[in-house]
């Protein structure tokens, strides 16, 4: 069995492998030759008090022991004659779903609308350069869901549902490196998650999965016993006795079409704002204390929330060395996202500052039912479009001094936005119960990081698909809908999830839930 010693280091003493070895060879009293394999099994930094420490813990493993001995590999099993499970979605849920049903014995068929990754990619650099936008293959839709052109942060505040380490495992077995193991706040990047994805689809097709690209769903199939299986935008059918339905929080059209054919549905809570960039040069001084970040500190990030006239407005997906993509999944709206490369080395800090939306915000909206967040959604993204004059994905911003103080933007920073900016007075055509909170919850983050409010940082308009404002009911024993039998509500669209991780959580226990009832 290995020794576990924790050590509060410098960023110096921390910077390498033979550093730390030097550290555990010092503190057990043994010369390194000694030693076996010293395996970093946690790492984070803690900038409080006016000094940079890093918290390192570590498995010493005795001479001729490696931690390869331990690593458990995930093993997979031929399904291709097994029964089949129909997977709407091909993002963590979905895929995270078909890997599990194949170590259970069934067969996943995953339908994706979008296309896969390597042709995603060149939609998504037509994007960035503002000239084609495809409804289906951006952002938003496409073989890893949102995630994968979107940064591929790990962490999850819910530790509750499901095995994330399991999650991680998996992901590192498929190409994810190393540090995502050990990492406080893993990251795999927006540059590497692809070829992870891409991975995970070549597990799932070598052992027998199925992949229909290009392939969106206009119907979910029912009779009076439950799922029958689904119906294609091509018209063909894909028949199933159990359906996982992992769409995604951008899936409108699937919440009208369920609507429509009144399956349950609920309104939830959910977030909007705008996302705030600012020189990462500027946020490393705030939070390393002025120290230069140099080689051995990483791009520094923060977390922000603040409770004004009784509502949360709080930092979301927050993106160090990152830069503001186009995340529209139409193409008269504007929404805004952010993402991060593996070795965050962009000059740009940027976050997500939005504001808490009750059901109670939602006055004129009822007509919609369940769908009334969402309609409130598209109404703020169109808004976005029209103060952009309408120029594609151009996006409206200010200078964040000026939107505090209520000023219009003359000029504009530098930004990482890549299609461009328009200088806009967001303070005015927000609603006013959501500017007024963005504009004193600035102040009081100011007032936590002085000098955060500044002319150097832009704030860009929208952000608003920080999570489903509708929730899929499903029975919480068997994860079925309540209400039709054989569906599988899962992940981040059907209001069960928020991110890589808790999502790809929930597919895995859609998929063991799924095994449950084929048995029955």
């Amino acid at each position: 069995m290995p020794i576990e010693l924790t050590f509060d280091l410098s960023p110096q003493q921390a910077s390498s492998a033979e550093s730390i070895l030097q550290q555990v060879s010092r503190k057990l009293g043994k010369h390194p030759s000694a030693i076996g394999d010293v395996h970093v099994v946690r790492k984070s930094i803690d900038a409080r008090r006016g000094k940079v420490r890093v918290n390192v813990g570590v498995q010493v493993y005795a001479k001729g022991e490696s931690v390869t001995d331990t690593i458990h590999k995930y093993l997979y099993q031929d399904v291709r004659s097994k029964p089949e499970v129909v997977i709407v979605g091909a993002g963590p849920a979905g895929l995270f779903a078909a890997l599990r049903l194949i170590e259970l014995g069934l067969k996943p068929i995953i339908v994706e609308r979008g296309k896969d990754v390597s042709s995603r990619k060149r939609d998504v650099a037509l994007l960035n350069r503002n000239t084609t936008f495809d409804p289906e293959s951006n952002y938003a839709f496409g073989e890893g869901g949102a995630g994968t052109f979107s940064d591929g942060k790990l962490y999850t505040r819910s530790r509750k549902r499901g095995d994330i380490n399991r999650i991680l495992s998996i992901l590192h077995q498929h190409g994810a490196q190393d540090e995502i193991l050990y990492e406080a706040h893993p990251h795999i990047g927006t540059n590497v998650l692809p070829r992870v994805i891409s991975a995970i689809r070549k597990t799932i097709e070598q052992f027998g999965g199925n992949f229909l690209f290009s392939s969106r769903v206009d119907e979910v199939l029912t009779d009076s016993k439950g799922v029958r299986g689904i119906r294609l935008n091509n018209g063909t059918s894909v028949l199933a006795k159990a359906v996982i339905l992992a769409t995604g929080h951008s899936a409108r059209d699937v919440y009208q079409m369920l609507w429509k054919n009144k399956v349950l549905l609920e309104a939830k809570p959910f977030a909007m704002g705008v996302r705030v960039e600012h020189p990462q040069a500027l946020i490393d001084s705030i939070q390393y204390h002025g120290l230069s970040r140099g080689e051995l500190l990483p791009a520094a990030s923060y977390k922000l929330v603040q409770q004004v006239e009784g509502r949360g407005v709080y930092s979301f997906c927050m993106c160090p060395g990152g830069f503001i993509v186009p995340a529209v999944s139409s193409s008269n709206e504007i929404v805004v996202n952010g993402m991060s490369p593996s070795l965050r080395n962009s000059p740009w800090a940027n976050s997500g500052i939005v504001v808490e939306v009750r059901l109670d915000d939602l006055k004129g909206y009822e007509k919609f039912g369940p769908l009334a967040g969402m309609q409130f959604q598209s109404y703020l993204e169109q808004l976005a479009y029209n103060h952009s004059l309408g120029k594609g994905v151009i996006a409206p911003a200010q200078r964040l001094s000026d939107f505090v103080d209520g000023k219009v933007s003359t000029t504009l920073p530098s930004c990482s936005y890549h299609p461009g900016l328009t200088s806009s007075p967001i303070n005015e055509w927000l609603p006013s119960w959501i500017s007024s909170r963005l504009q004193e919850g600035f102040r009081q983050f100011d007032r936590k990081m002085k000098g955060f409010v500044t002319s150097e940082a832009t704030i860009v308009a929208l952000e608003s698909r920080t999570s489903s404002p509708i929730r899929i009911p499903r029975n919480e024993e068997t994860l079925e809908h309540v209400q039709v039998r054989g569906l599988f509500p899962s992940g981040e669209g059907a209001g069960y999830a928020g991110g890589i991780v808790s999502s790809a959580v929930d597919g895995e226990r859609s998929a063991e839930a799924v095994a449950r009832f084929m048995s029955v």
